[in-house]
């Protein structure tokens, strides 16, 4: 079972946040995988990954930084570094980062279910570093069981999160605020529009289970750069 799928809208060789800035409102659609009943292994949307976020009203885009502008340590002739693990000691979360990019239908990609202790870090966003917000997302449970992100509900404002890139560079972020939110009212534009902070965005299931048991809710986890 897994939710309805709905296209990323594509914008060419456009920058990330000037696709979100001319994106159309977004359609909603829940991170598949987080149900306890079974399931297929087909990935789909996640949360806030729909046709691309829309600007909220009244959003300085102008002000923000470009995409691609050097997190601290990189330079304009070393481009930032990809990700590879992160870790969350308060809750015991240490994983290694898969790519997650676009399937072929638009739909952006999840972790299969079969490697629900692995998270990913969506491409499409910014760099853990980076001025902008990055993603992370990882399943709940899957139908192999607990997942990585089983315990992130747990996680207090103020946490740690570490996320060391192929450099072997530590980026070190601070939880600024969780949020769990109704898959029918995900906060698109929050999650992912253009900000001028070097942002994460930790994202999975979250809730009660409805009749076809998937969860209702999403886990939204904020955090800034230290």
């Amino acid at each position: 079972m897994s939710p309805a799928r709905h296209p990323v809208r594509r914008f060419g060789t456009l920058p990330t946040l000037a696709r979100l800035a001319l994106a159309a409102p977004a359609v909603l659609t829940a991170l598949a995988g987080c149900s306890a009943a079974p399931e297929a292994t087909t990935a789909t949307t996640p949360p806030a990954v729909v046709r691309a976020a829309a600007v909220p009203p009244g959003t300085p885009s102008s002000a923000t930084a470009p995409p691609g502008t050097p997190s601290p340590g990189a330079s304009a002739t070393r481009p930032p570094a990809d990700p590879t693990r992160v870790s969350i000691p308060s809750v015991g979360i240490s994983s290694p980062l898969m790519r997650l990019g676009l399937n072929a239908d638009g739909t952006v990609q999840v972790p299969p279910a079969d490697k629900g202790m692995t998270a990913g870090w969506y491409t499409g966003a910014a760099v853990p570093g980076e001025v902008g917000a990055a993603v992370i997302i990882g399943h709940n449970d899957t139908r192999f069981g607990k997942a990585v992100f089983h315990d992130l509900r747990k996680i207090a404002e103020g946490a740690d999160i570490d996320v060391t890139n192929t450099r072997g560079v530590t980026e070190h972020f601070t939880v600024t605020a969780t949020e769990s939110v109704s898959k029918k009212s995900f906060p698109t534009p929050q999650v992912y529009g253009p900000t001028t902070a070097r942002a994460l965005r930790l994202i999975t299931c979250d809730g009660d289970f409805d009749a076809n048991g998937h969860p209702v809710n999403n886990l939204i986890v904020f955090a800034t750069l230290t």
